[in-house]
């Protein structure tokens, strides 16, 4: 008798246990994306299509045409390394949480809090960063059609219905608009591609910045649009085949999203791309076409407005998985009974984005904008820099290290912490006092919040770094053995498969 015939007769011996092994993040529904709509989550944070215009804008205002290139190219490469040290956790485990959840395994609790505000931090101010330009993306088409926007109570007014329309998709299911995100996507990015491939010796108008830290702002400018790729961990547990699905997108979208960033840095350090960003920065006022401007404009709202209700999405599997743990209060682990989405964490995270984006759009921009984008960016990269060491770390624990992860744990977490230390000093020096107060927040905030649970909840502190488990009706009976973990919650404990560890 083979070994499934004896487990299938085995099973029909077998008793049902008197308390089931239930996964902690069962109630978002577990093993229903398929490998394309987990894809489009990760696609659609980066907004590919929108970066490929903002990107080439920031060299050509900080006059670094031929640098920006080169960087653009580092920033992809070191991207690539970053993604491949989260590689060795979504190929080993799965959770609702993310890079947060990942560097318990190799950090710890303080560690994985470090990464948790960094996380929530830059997706709360990606989130704010799209929608604004996404209104104003909209904005301008409705200008373009003849149809007032009604100043600024008119914009604040899009921004609302935008973000309220934004909600009601994410609370309904990211399933049914996944799809249609990315086709919108590749649409608009093979438009963008057919105009920067247009040749065009129409002079490209761009207001110089003055900035002497032209490539530190190009190099952050490149590993924030690349960033994104992280956010289809957030969807482990709710992917078909999370260990495969997930790993191979993580892998993938940096070096896609990266081949299209630096062919967009390459066309306008060819000479291309005239029409494209002239289109963006002023519109008919050049004597582009007003279809012209109407179809570029529609395609980055689009884009930025996917972006956006991609990040909204995954930070609120980060605060929905922080409520599980009791890390923040338990009301946002609340997932709605139909929909099966955390939607009081939805709520929460993109009320905020809204708030602060509507400060953008009654402040028209100002400085406070940049030191948003900055601080987001700076966020972005101690997470990276974080996760990096913490894969190094986790792998040397388990005797699985190897010379390649050491050798991108150390070039990934390097480049981060230098171009990080870069933005500290150039702050400093241009006495930028708000950038330097957010960053010394952020720097510490980990290290409070573990100080704060420590002394009023230390069950919560040693409960960080949940994750998917199987549940009872994942495993023939009788084929397992059944106990409970620390949080006093039926697991398997014994399969062959753990034996075979």
């Amino acid at each position: 008798m083979s070994a499934l015939e004896q487990a299938i007769t085995a099973s029909f011996a077998a008793r049902e246990p008197d308390r089931p092994a239930l996964s902690p993040l069962r109630a978002l529904g577990r093993r229903q994306l398929s490998g394309i709509e987990v894809f489009a989550q990760s696609v659609a944070t980066t907004a590919p299509a929108a970066s490929m215009v903002i990107l080439p804008i920031t060299m050509l205002s900080h006059e670094r045409l031929l640098g920006g290139l080169l960087t653009v190219f580092a920033a992809t490469i070191v991207v690539s390394l970053i993604a491949f040290c989260v590689s060795q956790f979504t190929r080993r485990f799965s959770s609702s949480g993310g890079l947060y959840s990942f560097v318990t395994k190799g950090s710890g609790s303080r560690g994985a809090l470090t990464v948790g505000a960094a996380m929530l931090c830059k997706y709360c101010a990606s989130g704010a960063l799209t929608l604004y330009f996404g209104g104003h993306a909209v904005r301008t088409v409705l200008r373009e059609v003849g149809i007032p926007t009604g100043g600024v109570a008119g914009a604040l007014a899009i921004h609302v219905v935008l973000a309220l329309g934004i909600l009601a998709c994410l609370v309904r299911g990211v399933r049914f608009a996944a799809t249609a995100i990315l086709v919108v996507e590749l649409c608009s990015l093979i438009f963008i591609t057919a105009l920067l491939l247009l040749p065009d010796n129409r002079p490209v108008i761009v207001e110089p910045s003055g900035s002497p830290n032209g490539l530190l702002l190009v190099a952050l400018g490149a590993m924030f649009a690349l960033a994104g790729f992280e956010s289809a961990t957030f969807f482990g547990p709710e992917a078909k085949r999370p260990l495969v699905t997930v790993t191979r997108t993580v892998l993938l979208t940096p070096i896609i999203c990266g081949a299209l960033f630096t062919f967009s840095a390459w066309a306008v350090w060819s000479g291309r791309g005239g029409v494209l960003l002239g289109a963006y920065q002023h519109g008919t006022s050049t004597g582009i076409d007003a279809w012209l401007v109407i179809a570029l404009n529609l395609g980055l709202s689009c884009s930025w407005l996917a972006s956006a209700m991609a990040s909204s999405n995954a930070a609120s599997r980060l605060v929905y998985t922080m409520g599980i743990e009791n890390v923040v209060p338990h009301r946002f682990a609340r997932v709605h009974r139909t929909f099966r989405t955390p939607h009081v964490a939805l709520c929460v995270i993109l009320g905020g984005s809204t708030v602060i984006s509507s400060t953008f759009v009654a402040l028209s921009g100002s400085v406070v904008l940049d030191d948003v984008r900055l601080l987001a960016r700076a966020a972005l990269i101690v997470g990276y820099a974080v996760v990096a060491i913490a894969a190094v770390v986790f792998l040397r624990r388990i005797g699985e290290l190897t010379a390649t992860v050491v050798l991108a744990g150390v070039l990934a977490c390097g480049a981060g912490c230098a171009v990080l230390g870069n933005l500290v000093v150039t702050a400093g020096i241009e006495q930028n006092v708000t950038m330097v107060v957010m960053l010394g927040v952020l720097a510490l905030s980990g290290f409070c919040w573990h100080a704060y649970l420590y002394r009023r909840s230390p069950r919560a502190l040693a409960a960080v770094g949940v994750f998917d488990s199987a549940e009872s009706s994942d495993v023939l009976p009788g084929f397992a053995a059944y106990g409970e973990n620390a949080r006093g919650a039926v697991a398997l404990v014994k399969s062959p498969w753990t034996d075979a560890r």
